[in-house]
């Protein structure tokens, strides 16, 4: 059985983090796709490009966690 007082943690966790750190994780995933996108319309290097979509890649995946927990967390 879950200890009572975590439970009234819950929706101020879910308000921080689709209020707060939801939108600064999606917008770091915009921001490193935008700096691929401009990168390879400028013909930079490959290895930069390859560098900035493993860092998309991880930062979505982060994203998408965040989002779950969240999700979670209201509906608790």
């Amino acid at each position: 059985m879950a200890d009572p007082r975590s439970q009234c943690y819950l929706p101020q966790m879910a308000s921080l983090l689709s209020t707060f750190i939801l939108p600064v994780a999606a917008g770091a995933v915009a921001l490193v796709l935008l700096l691929g996108l401009i990168n390879m319309m400028r013909g930079g290097s490959p290895n930069t490009s390859q560098k900035l979509m493993r860092w998309r890649v991880l930062l979505q995946f982060v994203a998408i966690v965040i989002a779950m927990v969240a999700v979670w967390a209201m509906g608790r």
